[in-house]
């Protein structure tokens, strides 16, 4: 099992990064909170990680934070649920906005996040809601050129592996998209907006 990675930032480009471990290459999949954070391309990162084996795949996953890690595996626990939702959980909110969401019973404001739906966040919140107050104020965190493409085309396939149809992820990366923003930027404010 691997718990833990530090290494060289070879490539990030939502919601794939490659991290460099004396000459061997790590393809993790992150949530977009991990991404907002991470240092540039060429610099050291270091990464909590979980390792997933399905019966045709193997995929390892990266977080910044423990308490992401943790939130990515707790919410997997929730029947009907599975990485992809998981991820889309940590690209949408804050742990600790999660958390309390969950204790407060905020179905609605669950329903936001791609990928859940009414009966999905109320399962969240009967299953959860035990663990939520364990996640608030838990936010450790490790100390510390990808393939070239316009922010925008970039924001637009991460929108879109997080769970919003092309058309919708296009609209929402071209709305949220100011000069100078990079594909992180629009990212946020294109998911700020969703929420909203």
């Amino acid at each position: 099992m691997i718990g833990r990675l530090k290494g060289i930032l070879a490539h990030k480009q939502p919601p794939w990064l490659v991290v460099d471990v004396h000459g061997v290459g790590y393809e993790l999949e992150a949530p977009m909170s991990t991404f907002y954070d991470l240092p540039d391309v060429g610099r050291e990162v270091a990464l909590f990680t979980h390792y997933a084996q399905k019966e045709d795949s193997v995929s390892l996953y990266g977080f910044l934070r423990e308490s992401e890690r943790r939130l990515f595996r707790d919410v997997q626990k929730v029947s009907g649920i599975g990485a992809k939702i998981a991820l889309a959980v940590l690209s949408g909110v804050s742990v600790d906005e999660f958390a309390r969401q969950v204790q407060a019973g905020d179905v609605t404001a669950l329903t936001r996040i791609p990928g859940i739906g009414k009966k999905t966040a109320e399962r969240m919140v009967v299953e959860l809601r035990d663990r939520a107050a364990d996640l608030i104020g838990a936010g450790a965190t490790l100390p510390s050129g990808g393939l070239p493409a316009d922010p925008q085309s970039e924001a637009v396939i991460a929108l879109q592996q997080l769970g919003y149809k092309p058309a919708e992820a296009a609209r929402m990366a071209r709305e949220a998209t100011a000069a100078g923003d990079d594909a992180a930027a629009i990212i946020r404010k294109a998911l700020q907006s969703a929420l909203r």
